[in-house]
């Protein structure tokens, strides 16, 4: 087992590519906090992972909320006795809006998550990983920060700034033998793919779909499956001299 009795927080882990990769991790060996904003969504993940034989905890925690995610990295350490992972996962989508008709309230919410979200949790999580001797943090960016859409403004400059923070912090915690490093997954078959199209079921949704898929060179978007072996390779042993890459799991859009 690749994880075998590490410790991981995966945030956003209710559905999604969180929780794909809190069941893979979980098959591999590790002892997972399933947190997400949906407290029954995450507890639907724990309970999957302990009907396959796995250790898992729920817990609701919105990543915007400081002392939520300060209290999440505490009882994790108090219950465990260290953390081995974290991974920011937790991300939101915004369907395509030109720039000059995305209102305040939309730019501060995506950057409020998307990015807050991932400061507060390293911020969080480093003091414990450094007192220990080491550990892994795996932030959630995109291919949006590599090949940037157009009508996604917003949530592309968010993804960008994850992309550069991840970095930063790979220089800086590397003495504290703190790897940082991130996935760019392209647009998934997830329930947030909606969010960027901006329709439910239906016609539109699909012609949608389809519109993802068609730029992706492999011809297809990412499942939890594909972002989640990636996450455990960057979050192993194996990866032990890898810090400070952004992974892309694109199917060659970024080329």
């Amino acid at each position: 087992m690749r994880l075998k009795d590490k410790v991981a927080i995966i945030t956003g882990a209710g559905s999604g590519f969180g929780r794909g990769t809190a069941l893979v991790f979980a098959r591999e060996g590790a002892r997972v906090v399933v947190a997400d904003r949906d407290g029954p969504a995450a507890h639907a993940t724990a309970e999957a992972i302990r009907e396959a034989g796995g250790e898992a905890t729920a817990t609701t925690v919105d990543v915007t909320d400081p002392k939520g995610v300060e209290a999440l990295v505490a009882e994790t350490a108090a219950r465990y006795g260290r953390i081995d992972v974290l991974h920011n996962n937790a991300g939101v989508p915004m369907p395509f809006t030109p720039l000059e008709d995305v209102s305040l309230e939309q730019w501060e919410t995506i950057f409020r998550v998307n990015v807050t979200g991932v400061f507060l949790g390293c911020r969080a999580v480093i003091p414990v990983m450094k007192r220990q001797g080491g550990g892994v943090i795996l932030n959630t960016a995109s291919t949006a920060a590599v090949r940037p859409r157009p009508g996604l403004a917003p949530y592309n400059a968010s993804k960008g700034a994850v992309a550069v923070l991840t970095r930063t912090l790979a220089l800086e915690l590397a003495p504290y033998r703190i790897r940082v490093n991130a996935i760019n997954p392209v647009a998934g078959d997830t329930p947030m793919l909606r969010g960027f199209i901006g329709a439910g079921e239906g016609e539109a949704y699909e012609a949608g779909r389809r519109r993802f898929a068609e730029s992706v060179p492999l011809g297809r978007l990412a499942t939890p499956e594909d972002v989640a072996y990636a996450a455990l390779y960057l979050c192993s042993d194996e990866a032990a001299l890898v810090t400070g890459v952004l992974l892309d799991v694109d199917g060659g859009r970024d080329v």
